[in-house]
């Protein structure tokens, strides 16, 4: 599987389907470009579609772990990226996490965006519990800290568990991708490193609405990650949204994505 190069920088990514128009995607966060892998039977005959390591996942590596991801500098490595493959115009697809990455190519090249899929996406509404290590001073010290020893993170968990203050599947999210002291250090890391990617969101709806984007966004009705009450007004402002709602959580959605979108394809 083929990678970018860029200042030391590594943007690794897969060619899935072989189809006329070229779909950029993004996974989630603990996951890799092999999550889109459902999507060749749902779009490959449609689409081409690169599907890209976020850095400090799979094998894309940024070249300073402590410095933050900027936009500009995504944007950079993804427009290297299209000149390489002669690409002037494509779709975008992000799940979670890697809708911050399809929002940040949407606010630097908006009129290259033929359309907009977002599954769940962060960077809407953002969420305290994605962005409690780049508080600054002590709090960022203490989730550091929290890598090596996570004694009292474990401890924090059972007492919300205990009292209810959140829910299950939140806790059960959080405990997974804290279980070893690998995750724990890519947690911290996607935290410090992807803490600017934040967006004035009606900038972003008057981008989409300006050029005449159609955007679908899937979500979950049991997601309580990114639920749908804290993001679906995102599509109410646009011009040319779909919502599209589906009965599931977080972690199995990009999979029952790609299964209604190939179902569809049949029916159709």
């Amino acid at each position: 599987m083929p990678s970018l190069l860029k200042d030391r920088s590594k943007l690794h990514y897969r060619v899935i389907g072989h189809g006329p128009r070229v779909l950029l995607a993004f996974h989630g966060y603990g996951q890799s470009s092999a999550y889109y892998l459902p999507m060749e039977q749902a779009l490959g005959e449609d689409y081409t579609i690169y599907a890209f390591d976020l850095f400090y996942h799979g094998q894309s590596k940024l070249h300073k772990y402590d410095s933050p991801l900027t936009k500009e500098f995504l944007a950079e490595f993804v427009a290297q990226f299209l000149a390489e493959k002669q690409v002037e115009t494509f779709s975008l697809m992000g799940f979670s996490m890697g809708g911050k990455f399809a929002l940040t190519l949407v606010e630097h090249m908006p009129e290259r965006v033929r359309e907009l899929f977002l599954i769940a996406p962060d960077g809407i509404k953002t969420s305290f519990w994605y962005n409690i290590a780049t508080y600054p001073g002590w709090l960022q010290q203490l989730f550091k800290r929290t890598v090596i020893k996570p004694e009292f993170f474990f401890g924090l968990l059972r007492v919300l568990d205990k009292y209810s203050l959140v829910h299950k599947s939140m806790l059960r999210f959080a405990h997974f991708q804290m279980d070893s002291t690998a995750k724990r250090l890519r947690v911290y890391r996607s935290w410090i490193g992807f803490r600017d990617l934040n967006f004035d969101i009606r900038k972003i709806v008057s981008l989409l609405n300006k050029y005449k984007t159609p955007v679908v966004m899937f979500l979950g009705e049991y997601d309580e990650i990114i639920s749908p009450k804290r993001v679906a007004v995102f599509v109410d402002a646009l011009e040319d949204g779909e919502l599209v709602i589906l009965k599931t959580g977080h972690s199995h959605l990009l999979q029952e994505v790609a299964e209604m979108l190939h179902d569809k394809r049949k029916s159709g």
